[in-house]
């Protein structure tokens, strides 16, 4: 968490660690998840603050569009914030975002 007196627990901070064979691996992804007063109905929202080139992230503003990722697009009460920084990971090494 962000905060430790944010009672609502809605700010949170993720990490991912590049994955093998791609040109992400061995570095370090720090994100900022947000939940909103509707989570977990509806799905955070997700910024990398490390500089990264993936399809479903916007290159200016480091922001995980919803409509280009999955998981996001397809929100179900039952994920996890783990479900999504698992999901990051797999699309890091994806066909598509492997060699960008």
């Amino acid at each position: 968490m962000d905060d430790g007196d944010d009672i609502y627990m809605r700010s949170w901070t993720g990490t991912i660690i590049g994955p093998h064979n791609t040109v992400h691996e061995g570095r370090i992804y720090q994100l900022k998840l947000f939940c909103d007063k509707d989570y977990p109905e509806k799905p955070p929202s997700v910024r990398f603050h490390s500089r990264i080139n993936m399809t479903c992230v916007n290159h200016e503003t480091g922001v995980v569009e919803p409509k280009k990722f999955g998981l996001l697009a397809n929100w179900q009460r039952e994920y996890t914030m783990e479900d999504l920084l698992t999901q990051l990971k797999k699309e890091m090494a994806a066909p598509h975002n492997r060699k960008l």
